[in-house]
């Protein structure tokens, strides 16, 4: 019998409590299933369970837990129960409140059949009765996220029975996420000693091949300048591995995998870093479909604990309206923080002569205990080499 405990999703969580068991006991699960929604200052975060087994002695709805606490047992296939001192939890589903009638209400619907639905959609949609079928989502692809739910039955919210539970919010407090972010980064410049560096690169080989292929295409299929720096950040870090892992128990635990933890800023103030995984991997069409989904999810709060858990590095872009450069705060146990300013117009000497060229300017920070200053400029550098070949991103 093995013990599921708290995820820490983040530095900056210390307890969380669980609004919503999407299992019941005696329930068989299995690696990467959805078991229960947890809420903390970043909001509703669908939570995996990576155990299979048989789910048991669930922890009670809405008690701050530690992480690392106990939420559930899971013990395997033909073994015993075992009784639980624990107040027995609450049922995993909640009774489905009764709305009107409409074409996309389906009553006491059980269950969805539609392949692209989020988690924390899919789930909202079996509570409210929602049928999916026909639903035309705002995600990537077209997939149903959680937003999607919540404006098809806004319009009949004051059909809800009275007193019936809430559904677990979506959004976070603004105050509480800024307690937090300034906790993790306070310890983060206390703890790791950072060193910092930057450097502008010739953004026109790839704003002109960008152009080109946005050219060919749908609205909806072209590409974003953030995605080209993103992909030549992680194609970097093949190049210089050694700034993409973790520092812990005062020891550098490199990652074989790069997931890129993307700096989203959320509607109303706060940030959240979620990874966009084995982005160096994927194609800069699929990246920029998965970029476009996290965003969404994000902000509608619908991310999943695996995104918050297992980013190796972070990235922050400003955009086009943001400043000319960034020094981030790296985010422990990660080890360094990759920083893109806004593309500008700017003089650049080209083969002897000065030329205005779309100049963009890249930023590291990274700790001192793993890297120095030399590793770091070989990774600015390497993606400087990326952009400069965009067709190979």
């Amino acid at each position: 019998m093995t013990d599921f405990t708290m995820p820490a999703l983040g530095a900056d969580m210390e307890t969380g409590k669980v609004v919503q068991w999407c299992v019941k006991p005696g329930d068989t699960i299995h690696s990467g299933d959805v078991v229960a929604v947890v809420e903390t200052h970043k909001g509703a975060i669908d939570v995996e369970c990576f155990l299979d087994g048989v789910i048991d002695n669930l922890a009670p709805l809405d008690t701050d837990l530690p992480v690392g606490a106990v939420l559930a047992t899971v013990r395997g296939a033909g073994v015993a129960a075992v009784a639980s001192t624990a107040p027995a939890a609450p049922p995993a589903v909640q009774p489905v409140p009764t709305v009107a009638a409409s074409p996309t209400i389906a009553g006491g619907a059980t269950g969805v059949t539609r392949a692209k639905v989020s988690p924390a959609a899919r789930r909202r949609a079996v509570e409210l009765g929602v049928a999916l079928d026909g639903l035309h989502g705002s995600g990537a692809d077209g997939a149903v996220i959680l937003a999607d739910i919540e404006r098809t039955v806004a319009p009949l919210a004051h059909t809800v029975k009275p007193g019936a539970r809430p559904s677990p919010k979506t959004g976070f407090d603004p105050a509480q996420m800024r307690q937090a972010i300034a906790a993790a980064m306070g310890r983060s410049k206390r703890e790791i000693p950072h060193y910092y560096l930057s450097s502008t690169i010739d953004f026109g080989a790839a704003q002109t091949w960008l152009e080109a292929w946005n050219r060919q295409r749908e609205p909806i299929d072209r590409l974003l300048p953030a995605v080209l720096l993103l992909k030549a950040a992680a194609k970097a870090l093949e190049e210089v591995p050694q700034l993409n892992g973790f520092y812990e128990n005062d020891a550098y635990r490199p990652s074989p995998a790069i997931h890129v933890g993307w700096a989203v800023a959320l509607r109303g103030g706060g940030l959240v870093a979620p990874a966009l995984h084995d982005a160096n991997h994927k194609t800069l069409a699929d990246l920029m479909s998965a970029l476009r989904d996290l965003v969404q999810r994000a902000r509608a709060g619908g991310l999943r604990s695996s995104e918050l858990m297992d980013p190796t590095i972070t990235v922050t872009s400003l955009g086009d309206r943001g400043a000319e450069s960034v020094l981030g705060v790296i985010y422990p146990p990660q080890v360094a923080i990759i920083g893109f300013g806004r593309v500008v117009l700017r003089p650049w000497v080209v083969d002897g002569q000065v030329v205005p060229r779309p100049l963009v300017t890249v930023s590291l920070a990274a700790d001192h205990r793993v890297s120095d200053g030399h590793l770091g400029g070989q990774l600015l550098a390497a993606i400087d080499t990326a952009l400069q070949s965009p067709d190979h991103l």
